[in-house]
């Protein structure tokens, strides 16, 4: 705990319109907020030490209710439309203010912390918070300044973080009572009317989204990063449930980050102090060092107890599938120091395809990197989400489209100049289902998907055989130590040959379609790593 503490003068939040809070406690250390967390009803004790909470109606993000204010800076430059939604800017001024009339005679909590790992980058982030389990995360999850900077600490962005807060969307222009809107102008963000903790760092992700690539020429990325014995750094890109948090974690590769960073001229660096991890199935025979770091510090969202007991039943999903666990990244014992790695030599794209319908691994051409970046492909699974009944396909641009505020493009070409520049290999690893789509076929063994990893970073798979996927024009290892042959090309785990053509059919009419909207703006080289299909009319 630094000078401030318990001790703290509401003073110095003034500035912020909160002169008037009851209390201000600023960086408290873990140990207190839990016990605050605890006291204030907030949360309990798992049997690990770790704390865990309900986070309320939201047990996810809410993307509609996401906005950017439209001002000088982002009037021209972001990518409006039902991703970037806009936001006016009176409006901010007067739901902001409603917020903090609303804090006014609370206690909140307030951490300093900043992101990016890398010195030239760092942003100052100071968090106002009126749940003591939102200020854990923040320390959990944000680069944590020493007790001399903080000395010395000015906040570039700030965080006003106030779940009870409902808003009123008559008065405040917002669609319903929740809202997170980022304000580039001033660099605020504000959150209320929800306690899911993700707001928090997609929203200064979302802000880095803008900055780094607009102003700094650095590749902002949606991705995890992990760096082996000899140096070479690897990128895992993949939506929520592909596999990206766990296949990052390799007890033979020190991690970089599971979830968000930058690649500039020389290095892939960190956004992030921490990492937060689904929990749905977690086990510590598969994800061994995840499981591990869930203890006291660490916080569980939305999990569901044994009966009777502290123990998390990490199988149970009657809150949510999107169970999560937030902690520092000190909780994992095999770290890459200073959270910065060179310049990757393999990228992988991770999909869960529930279709059964891409190879487990295959090796892409710099325009077929191209297009499933853009692409963003993945698929939801039945039982997931209400009113899921079978596979749905899911593409979200860069693999993060919704926290990308510039043009898909823009991030396209940065990415494709690095892989050009650097000679890096792109891979596209299927994390889904083999032999059939879901309900049919069984989802790809960890083992075997980590193994494939292991290859392609040992350079095992560079002068193997390789065969074209005839509809897709992937290329796929032919073979590969300690896989399974058969499964390599997917149309041969298929009893049903004729069904499996149909199924990639359809998969790839899908991939046309969603990449309607980029062909504009996409190169020859790009467009001709399309699927080959016929579009059905």
């Amino acid at each position: 705990m630094n000078e401030y503490g318990r001790k703290a003068k509401n003073a110095s939040i003034s500035e912020l319109g909160l002169g008037n809070v009851a209390a201000a406690y600023w960086n408290l250390t873990p140990s207190q907020l839990v016990e605050d967390a605890i006291t204030r009803g907030e949360g309990v004790l798992a049997n690990t030490g770790a704390l865990a909470v309900d986070t309320g109606e939201f047990t996810g993000r809410s993307p509609k209710d996401r906005f950017i204010v439209e001002d000088d800076i982002t009037r021209d430059s972001v990518w409006w439309g039902n991703i970037n939604i806009k936001f006016d800017s009176d409006k901010f001024d007067r739901l902001y203010n409603r917020i903090t009339a609303y804090l006014s005679g609370k206690e909140v909590y307030v951490r300093d912390a900043y992101a990016c790992s890398s010195e030239k980058y760092k942003m100052n982030i100071r968090v106002v918070s009126e749940h003591a389990y939102s200020s854990l995360f923040a320390y959990n999850m944000f680069l944590r300044p020493t007790n001399q900077q903080i000395e010395n600490f000015t906040a570039e962005w700030t965080i006003i973080c106030a779940p009870e807060f409902m808003a009123t969307p008559e008065i405040d222009g917002t669609r319903q009572h929740n809202f997170a809107i980022m304000n580039f102008e001033k660099k605020i963000l504000i959150i209320g009317g929800t306690g899911y903790t993700g707001e928090i760092k997609k929203g200064i992700f979302s802000a880095l989204n803008f900055i780094l690539p607009f102003q700094k020429n650095v590749l902002s990325m949606h991705c995890s990063a992990n760096v082996g014995h000899d140096g070479d750094t690897a990128v895992f890109f993949g939506l929520s449930g592909t596999g990206k948090t766990t296949l990052s974690s390799d007890p033979n590769r020190r991690l970089i980050g599971d979830d968000e960073h930058g690649w500039d001229d020389d290095s892939v660096f960190n956004f992030e102090g921490g990492c937060y991890a689904k929990c749905i199935d977690l086990s510590q025979e598969k994800e061994p060092q995840i499981y591990d770091a869930i203890k006291f510090g660490a916080l569980l969202e939305n999990i569901n107890f044994k009966a009777d007991t502290s123990e998390v039943d990490f199988e149970n999903s009657d809150k949510t599938e999107n169970t999560r666990v937030s902690y520092p990244i000190y909780h994992i014992d095999n770290i890459q120091e200073g959270s910065i790695g060179n310049n990757p030599k393999n990228i992988f794209f991770l999909t869960c395809d529930a279709y059964g319908v891409l190879p487990p691994i295959s090796k892409l051409t710099p325009g077929q990197a191209m297009y499933h970046f853009i692409s963003g492909y993945t698929a939801k699974v039945a039982g997931t989400e209400a009113g899921i009944t079978e596979p749905q396909t899911a593409f979200s641009a860069c693999f993060g489209a919704p926290f990308m505020p510039l043009h898909p493009t823009k991030y396209a070409e940065m990415l494709g100049d690095k892989i050009a520049k650097n000679n890096v290999n792109v891979w596209l690893i299927n994390t889904g289902w083999s032999g059939g789509e879901y309900g049919v076929g069984s989802r790809i063994k960890l083992s075997y998907t980590r193994e494939m990893i292991t290859a392609a970073l040992t350079g095992q798979l560079e002068h193997v055989e390789y065969v074209n996927h005839e509809i897709f024009g992937l290329a796929m290892p032919t073979i590969c130590p300690n896989v399974p042959l058969e499964i390599l090309s997917p149309k041969n785990t298929w009893t049903d040959k004729e069904s499996y053509d149909k199924k990639a059919n359809k998969l790839a009419e899908a991939f046309v379609n969603n990449f309607k909207k980029f062909e504009e703006n996409a190169n020859e080289e790009i467009m001709a790593a399309a699927p080959r299909v016929a579009v059905s009319a």
